[in-house]
């Protein structure tokens, strides 16, 4: 047998293992999920007595009846508030962050070492939880506004101001911007024109990163929102869940414990994790192949 055979057997073998490895993660992403759907569908009792199951045995869809029956137009407007946020601050994220960045990785910039150190100061140092509630509330009175839930985020993290200066310093050469310069085109014309659709794979993938942060985000609203009307998606389903719990213990009399024992406890948690993750799911498809191509810059070196 040649070198020529032996070799591609061996690729053979090489693939099979690497598919083998890759359905099992694939499966560990997907069982998980499937299980979560099956105990969102399946009937409070069936759950209590039988466990989890990867098929609903006794299906029921009450949990979601009383997720959007009882509380449906609450959940559209939280849905609504989490889209608008989500959408506006990830806009103004990749607004305001590339430029950040641009301006760190030019070397011609006197100060761009002072202001890397500032960046790189916020990732390793912040105030605390209390300094920032102080100063959103008393001293920029966003308590119960939209404000609340945009801005804490919009502060954005040092991290991804350092991979935005890593992308342009690698990726954007010295001579094309020099080349541009000599044919008249200005600083902004240079950052619209040629820099950002350079660097839309890493703009594409921090923008999920951020956007995922957005729509996840449920501390803002726990610090900054008490009025239920301003209620973000994330925070509403959990005031669902906090309800239930309240209701569950304080069953004293009979009817009261016969309502409680009415109500979806666990499978109602499993709808609402199905509610918060869907819209994600169906949007991902979308930025996965930018978003692959953004965590691979950096791997291929010239």
């Amino acid at each position: 047998m040649d070198d020529s055979s032996v070799k591609t057997k061996s690729d053979k073998i090489y693939q099979a293992i690497l598919i083998v490895i890759l359905l099992i993660f694939a499966l560990c992403a997907i069982l998980p999920f499937l299980m979560l759907l099956s105990s969102s569908f399946t009937e409070e009792a069936t759950l209590a007595q039988s466990g989890y199951n990867f098929f609903p045995r006794k299906f029921s869809a009450y949990a979601y009846e009383y997720l959007f029956k009882s509380n449906g137009a609450k959940v559209w407007k939280a849905y609504g508030i989490t889209f608008f946020v989500t959408i506006v601050g990830t806009a103004f994220s990749l607004l305001i962050g590339p430029m950040l960045g641009w301006v760190l990785s030019r070397k011609d910039y006197k100060r761009g070492k002072v202001l890397t150190f500032m960046v790189f100061f916020t990732m390793l140092f912040n105030g605390g939880v209390v300094p920032s509630y102080i100063m959103y509330t008393q001293t920029f009175h966003m308590k119960n506004t939209l404000w609340a839930l945009l801005i804490p985020t919009l502060v954005f993290n040092g991290f991804f101001i350092i991979l935005y200066k890593n992308n342009f310093a690698s990726n954007i050469h010295p001579a094309l911007i020099e080349a541009a310069k000599i044919d008249g085109a200005g600083e902004l014309f240079i950052y619209f024109k040629i820099v950002l659709p350079l660097s839309l794979p890493i703009i594409a993938t921090i923008g999920l990163m951020v956007g995922l942060g957005y729509w996840n985000d449920w501390t803002n609203g726990l610090y900054y929102i008490s009025d239920s009307n301003m209620f973000s998606l994330q925070q509403f389903l959990k005031s669902i869940i906090d309800n239930i719990n309240a209701l569950s213990q304080m069953a004293n009399t009979a009817d009261a414990a016969a309502a409680a024992a009415k109500m979806p406890g666990i499978s109602i948690r499993m709808a609402i994790a199905v509610v918060g993750v869907v819209p994600i799911m169906i949007l991902y498809p979308f930025f996965q192949k930018a978003f692959i191509a953004g965590i691979s810059l950096g791997g291929v070196k010239e």
